[in-house]
């Protein structure tokens, strides 16, 4: 496979090599070979073919220190040889794919069958015109007034009906693919990285970087193309994402230089000159394999489809339990972008599921009766013999009953339901854009909503990221704010403006402000730009200390790391000795410290009785002013013996402290609001911080995040471990229980901690709802936690491309109030979806009863086919629009979240779906069975086969619309309020959606004709369908009065979805997982497995010798390297091929995803029912299987054991 699709690659570029090779030193084959080497290897080959990385730099006529001189032609020039940085999308499904996709729907095929059969009897005219008396009164009124021609017409009609409808719900998905990508090309776009180009240090966003560029990479940094390192401080790679191995990886450009696009810098930093990229880079090659496999899969899928079903179904997880076509669904698996079913998705499908089966049961008995009623009534009662000339008008007949039974199923079967959710989800997706909340999984947005807890960071999402020093302690003398520089000791301000200048990394700067006035920009670390505005305080400048000690003359520098916490850098003095400068959080530094610089500079002995004093008297007023304190200290060596530089904890100690810096980072003017808006939406906000437990507390109480005087835990990361580890050191849940409900401050924490205490939120069961909770993260380092939230927020500006990655929303402002937002967006999208439900209901339960009860008492119902399917289409397509796209009100954050377990139809909506119900099945009922009387025209009750429309059928439908045009403004209130015009001009969307459906109404029931069977009617007539209309909007305001406690019974109607709430993991990690509504399907497959399973047995183990036997042949070693890139869920590649799970295919999905996320216990599973038990078993054995040697038939015979 991988030469195959490598083939046509090599092909395309070796035509521009010959000319090109001269042009540039290297060719792009030359390169690519280059980079697939690690290692000692790859410097071997770097110094035979170029001599080393300077050499290689002159070949690709580029400098290590200026980078590319950044002419227009040359960067063309190299992109048409090296080629561009991108990875070319999946194509998308064009619209015919999209309308051929929504053909498929199954009502729709049934409603087509019927229409064409209809169509045809329509044009069939018996023979012997004679014999129409003889079939007695089916007959009657067949020839009525040449109305047999129009026969067709209805036919065409719903033909018609189910192309809008087709049309319709394609040009939805069109455009919700169309967002999709443009959101996936917004978050492409935010991504930039830093360059070299002309000795200036520049942004540029990834697509545009090209082989040569010298690229800037820290701390955090997802690389965005292959490169050879050509000076590196401290460098540490997580390599894992390609090769699977999670150990980090040290880089130094003379052991191992080799940097791979897609890999994440997990420590240090460094300089590196881009050798490939896009298609040419490593990943970009596994893409292209994927892109090349993808194609090939979905043959194979064909073939397997075509294989009879046990056997078929069977043999699916067998291959992959004995890892021959693993690879294979491991792509599946990572093509597929996180598409679990979201705790409402899970909840909509159940329901839809119910309603669809009482559909399906009304519409089969609405057909029997029908049918008998016109068998008996014909052939018994009146003794008509069954004559074959009049066999086609029985035909016909029957069809029409069969047609009505399709629509009383066709209005039953909500399909408006999902629509309801994309379109809500689309909708606030692209209005949370405008709020900057940039959201990467559509579900994220709705999970909010439900969200409980919010576990904060400090810097920058709480406080402005501005970091400023206010305070300075410094010879003996605490200055509450930045003296001047002339009071200070020359020989501490000198090694104090040195310090801060040559260790911090030489890419943070301060730079002039943007506009007239402003605040200087900072870019870079912010806390070491504080450290540099000191500096120019003290009317000092780092830049000329930099140029005379440049980055590569930094003789050994120990990056900043959160375990650390701390920086330094070793520089060789002239006369050859050592120096070490070091900075980090204060109480870590001071630690270290043997001695301090006295009020002349001068070291003197600093004792732990000392460390107390000093922590007493300044860290803690700093601290306690919400400052963050970094101590400044230094340390010389001898030249001989030179030190071991690795023996970290002997070098990093005996420190002579210069100084004491307070930071201060103030908060965010809008913080405090946001934070006391969550409190009363019934969310806890909990702050988790690196800084130390003084500053945290202090910036807690300024946001009100703690008020005085409420009882609440501020624990720093130490005391957290002491309580929630048990003797063994093993995190225990029940002790994180009796912690995490009063804490609301976690200071000098850890990832880690961040990511247990996440961890033992969401697994706690103490509370009667599973708490939801949201993170917030900026670091690489946060990546698990924000991975385990329910949805992790990365920060837009601070954040690194790591976080970015692992979490669901993006928040581009980096500010804590835009996640306020975005809880409000997300109950948003939960009312829209309810108040779409109870509008649904009441018009699904009122035309099932009106097509039902009409058809067993006058043989037709009074709704015709093609009315159904406009009512339908009104129902179900417009409806969700306008009522999904509502505008979220601040009133939404005054109630407690919903919670997982809270059914979705409240006992409002159930009274409120019910109390209208009723109200149009009297009004419906009165206008079938007395209407002709009350408006004096004829009955339209009893009419024969092809008679025209009558005003009276014309009359109820036209009544019925209007009471689901005005209950749709009733809908737009779900909480029993009574103002249900409320902010209704906001919604342009709502408004126009009403007035149009009317105005089409007019048209159809006007100008409709046959083929909508309606008779044009007159003013007084059309007065009083809209005055029945309008009786929906009084009616709701006297529901409105009843009040709930008075209705018992109807709790138990809301409580749809009480019991089987989704497993965690089932929520969290699935992709086309089993849901609620397949679960109902499958207890009798259960079953029914059982008998089949003895037979696959002997399948399974004959298939598993055949298939070791042939996987061995055909390809050894593309699969090794592939399998491994893939076991990786870092990289998702969006595929859009739906996979319709064989039933046990699943199964064997969730083992693989067991196996993938093994390094998170899964929760255990909730709902052990028979059915879960019964399935579980594959899961396991499979995973044992697979898990122990992929290709050895034993095994197999094993799992199905």
């Amino acid at each position: 496979m991988g030469d195959m699709s490598n083939s046509d690659f090599y092909a395309k570029n070796q035509r521009n090599e010959g000319n090109h090779a001269a042009a540039f030193g290297c060719s792009l084959m030359e390169l690519r070979s280059l980079m697939e080497l690690r290692g000692t290897e790859a410097v071997v080959k770097l110094q035979e073919d170029s001599g080393g990385v300077e050499g290689l730099c002159k070949r690709l006529k580029t400098s290590p220190t200026e980078g590319l001189a950044g002419a227009q032609t040359d960067l063309d020039k190299r992109k048409e040889i090296f080629g561009k940085n991108l990875i070319p999308p999946k194509k998308p499904k064009t619209f015919l794919q999209l309308v051929w996709e929504a053909l498929q729907d199954v009502t729709l095929i049934i409603l087509e069958i019927a229409a064409l059969i209809s169509l045809g009897l329509s044009f069939y005219h018996p023979p012997g015109e004679t014999g129409g008396e003889s079939c007695g009164a089916a007959a009657g009124g067949v020839e009525d007034e040449g109305e047999a021609d129009a026969g067709w017409i209805e036919g065409a009609a719903i033909l018609l009906s189910v192309v809008c409808v087709v049309l319709v719900t394609a040009f939805n998905d069109w455009s919700k693919e169309k967002q999709f990508r443009g959101l996936q090309s917004r978050i492409e776009q935010e991504q930039k990285f830093q360059v070299v180009r002309g000795s200036q240090v520049i942004q540029l966003p990834v697509a545009d970087i090209v082989v040569g560029d010298i690229a800037q990479i820290k701390y955090g940094d997802l690389l965005p193309a292959d490169g050879v390192l050509i000076q590196g401080n401290d460098l540490k790679i997580d390599e894992s994402s390609l090769t699977g191995e999670s150990d980090h990886v040290k880089k130094s450009a003379d052991k191992d230089p080799m940097l791979l696009s897609g890999t994440h810098v997990m420590e240090g930093s460094g300089r590196m000159v881009v050798t490939a990229v896009g298609v040419n880079s490593q990943t970009g090659i596994i893409f292209t394999l994927l892109g090349a496999g993808v194609e090939e899969e979905e043959k194979k899928e064909k073939k397997v489809k075509k294989q009879d079903g046990a056997a078929a179904m069977e043999m699916q997880p067998l291959k992959s339990a004995e890892g021959g076509e693993a690879d294979e669904k491991e792509r599946k698996k990572v093509s597929a972008p996180k598409k679990e079913k979201s705790v409402l998705q899970g909840k909509l499908t159940k329901l839809a599921v119910q309603i669809g089966k009482a559909g399906l049961l009304m519409s089969a008995i609405t057909v029997i009766i029908l049918v008998l009623y016109f068998a008996i009534d014909n052939f018994v009662m009146q003794k008509h013999p069954w004559m074959p000339e009049c066999t086609p008008i029985y035909i016909q007949y029957f069809v029409k009953f069969f047609i009505i039974g399709v629509t009383v199923l066709v209005v039953a079967v909500p399909e408006g339901l999902p629509l309801a959710v994309t379109i809500s989800l689309a909708y606030s997706v692209k209005k949370m854009m405008k709020d900057n909340n940039l959201v990467r999984h559509l579900d994220a947005c709705e999970t909010m909503g439900n969200a409980t807890a919010i576990c904060s960071d400090k810097t920058g999402t709480l406080t402005t990221n501005r970091m400023t020093a206010v305070q300075l302690y410094v010879g003996d003398v605490h200055y509450k704010e930045i003296p001047d520089p002339g009071v200070l000791p020359p020989k501490s301000l000198d090694l104090l403006v040195n310090s801060i200048s040559i260790n911090s990394a030489y890419t943070t700067k301060i730079l002039p402000p943007d506009k007239e006035g402003g605040l200087p920009k900072q870019v870079g670390n912010k806390t070491e730009c504080g450290l540099l505005g000191l500096v120019l305080d003290l009317k000092r400048d780092y830049q000329p200390i930099r140029n005379q000690i440049p980055e590569e003359k930094l003789y050994k520098v120990y990056t900043f790391n959160s375990v650390r916490k701390s920086m330094s850098t070793v520089i060789k003095l002239p006369d050859g000795s050592f120096r070490m400068y070091s900075k980090g959080a204060s109480e870590i530094v001071l630690k270290k410290c043997s001695h301090i610089q006295n009020e002349v500079g001068e070291p003197r002995v600093f004792r732990p009785r000392d460390k107390d004093e000093m922590v007493k008297k300044v860290i803690e007023p700093m601290a306690c002013d919400g400052l963050r304190t970094i101590c400044v200290a230094y340390r010389d060596f001898s030249s001989n013996p030179e030190p071991n530089w690795d023996d970290e904890n002997n070098i990093l100690n005996d420190l002579t402290a210069i100084c004491v810096v307070g930071i201060e980072d103030p908060v965010r003017p809008e913080v405090p609001d946001a934070i006391q808006k969550c409190q009363r939406a019934g969310i806890t906000v909990r702050m988790v911080t690196g800084d130390n437990i003084n500053t945290a507390r202090a910036i807690a109480i300024k946001c009100g995040i703690i008020h005085p005087g409420e009882d609440f835990l501020c624990i720093d990361g130490k005391e957290f471990n002491r309580r929630i580890r048990n003797e063994k050191g093993e995190v225990e849940q029940e002790r994180i229980d009796k912690v995490w409900p009063k804490l609301r401050v976690l200071a000098r924490s850890s990832p880690t901690d961040k990511h247990t205490l996440v961890k033992g939120i969401i697994d706690s069961t103490m509370a009667d709802q599973r708490q939801v909770v949201a993170v917030t993260g900026d670091g690489t380092n946060d990546g698990p936690a924000l991975k385990k939230a329910d949805v992790g927020f990365a920060m837009g500006i601070a954040g690194t491309d790591v976080a970015k990655e692992a979490s669901d929303i993006i928040l581009t402002d980096d500010n804590f109030s835009s996640i306020v937002k975005a809880v409000m967006w997300g109950r948003n999208v939960y009312d829209s979806i309810s108040k779409f439900l109870q509008f649904q209901l009441t018009v699904n339960v009122v035309a099932v009863i009106v097509a039902f009860t009409g058809a067993c008492i006058t043989q037709d119902s009074p709704l015709k086919a093609v009315q159904m399917l406009w009512v339908n289409l009104i129902m179900d397509t417009f409806a969700s629009l306008a009522l999904a796209t509502e505008p979220p009100t601040e009133s939404l954050l005054k109630r407690k979240p919903y919670g997982r377990n809270k059914p979705l139809i409240s006992s409002t909506m159930t009274k409120n779906i019910l109390g209208h119900g009723v109200y149009q099945l009297i009004i419906i009922f009165t206008l079938l069975f007395v209407g002709e009387q009350i408006f004096d025209i004829d009955s339209g009750r009893n009419a024969p086969l092809h008679s025209p429309p009558s005003e009276h059928y014309t009359i109820i439908f036209n009544t019925f619309v209007m009471m689901q045009l005005f209950n749709e403004i009733n809908a737009r209130k779900i909480h029993g309020e009574r103002n249900v015009f409320d902010g209704i001009f906001r919604n342009p969307i709502f408004c126009s959606i009403v007035f149009g459906t009317f105005a089409v109404q007019i048209v159809i029931v006007q100008f409709g004709g046959k083929p909508f069977s309606c008779q044009p009617l007159d003013l007084e007539k059309w007065m009083w369908c809209v005055f029945l209309g309008l009786g929906e909007l009084v009616w709701g305001q006297v529901i409105a009065t009843i009040p709930n406690s008075r209705l018992r019974f109807l709790r138990r109607a809301g409580q749809l979805t009480q019991k089987d709430e989704l497993p965690e993991e089932d929520v969290n990690e699935e992709n086309e997982e089993i849901d609620h509504a397949e679960r109902e399907l499958r207890r009798g497959q259960i079953l029914w497995f059982r008998g089949l399973n003895r037979i696959q047995t002997q399948i399974r183990v004959v298939n598993a010798f055949r298939s070791s036997l042939y996987e061995g042949l055909e390809k050894p070693d593309s699969r090794t390297s592939i399998h491994n890139f893939m076991t990786h869920p870092e990289f998702r590649i969006e595929d859009s091929t739906p996979n319709i799970p064989l039933i046990d295919d699943t199964d064997d999905d969730s083992a693989r995803r067991r196996m993938k996320y093994s390094s998170q216990p899964s929760s255990p599973n909730k709902n052990n029912n028979a059915i879960d038990s019964g399935i579980n078993l594959t899961i396991d054995t499979s995973k044992s299987a697979a898990s122990s040697s992929p290709a050895s038939p034993l095994h197999s015979l094993e799992t199905s054991l």
